[in-house]
């Protein structure tokens, strides 16, 4: 048996994993989602957020559990367990990054993700009016996230996600070859992603010396457009 922990991605919530979670059960494995701060069912201030906020979320979550876990982010989650892996590497046997941010020490995801300018994101997020997150306009909602999924799912995740606070996206990275830089990595690519477009998930994994690559021919979210392809690769580490 092995302890997953499923760190979902920007805008979203641990709601996402609803189908990728009994999968991974009904093959033996614990499975643990938490909220990330202000997201989901978590009512913390927009103002209140922060890159540490969401590692320190983790690092209670994985100090919890009853063994070493495989920590697992999507997206905008690859920088969360990075962060978290920084603050206690004991507990963690594997990095899993499903078409995630894998960015270096002294980088911040918004400075990385500028080397994309394919995503469809780009040109379609928008700041409130006190510039303290960030939403992204409807009709892209779908095009980004949910291109292969089924249209229930998508219309279901759409109307679920909640605004993301900026500082998360801004706040430097840092971590130590000793600790987080330490934990054997494996990335899962999408070919159909047009969030992070696969070009630039190709040069993280490449770059961050990743054990293992996987492909899914998928959207940005596999939990919804091929839950039990991904629970294959994940419950084949």
């Amino acid at each position: 048996m092995t302890t997953f922990v499923l760190v979902h991605g920007a805008w979203h919530g641990a709601w996402c994993w609803e189908k990728l979670s009994p999968l991974l059960a009904a093959r033996g494995h614990r499975v643990v989602a938490p909220d990330l701060p202000g997201h989901g069912d978590d009512r913390t201030p927009l103002a209140q957020i922060t890159l540490d906020a969401y590692a320190e979320r983790e690092r209670a979550t994985i100090a919890a559990q009853p063994e070493a876990v495989v920590l697992v982010g999507h997206s905008m989650g690859g920088v969360v367990i990075t962060a978290a892996a920084e603050l206690i590497p004991e507990r963690i046997r594997t990095l899993v990054y499903l078409t995630a941010f894998l960015i270096g020490d002294g980088e911040a995801l918004l400075g990385a993700s500028a080397g994309d300018p394919d995503s469809a994101l780009v040109g379609n997020l928008v700041p409130d009016a006190d510039f303290l997150s960030l939403t992204v306009k409807p009709d892209a909602i779908v095009p980004a996230f949910y291109a292969t999924s089924p249209a229930d799912d998508a219309a279901r995740a759409a109307a679920r996600l909640v605004p993301q606070a900026r500082a998360p996206l801004t706040d430097v990275l840092h971590y130590t070859p000793e600790r987080a830089g330490r934990l054997p990595r494996v990335y899962i690519e999408c070919l159909r992603d047009r969030a992070i477009t696969p070009a630039a998930q190709r040069r993280m994994a490449t770059a961050r010396h990743c054990e293992k690559v996987f492909t899914l021919d998928t959207d940005h979210s596999p939990f919804y457009s091929a839950p039990e392809a991904l629970a294959a690769h994940l419950a084949g580490l």
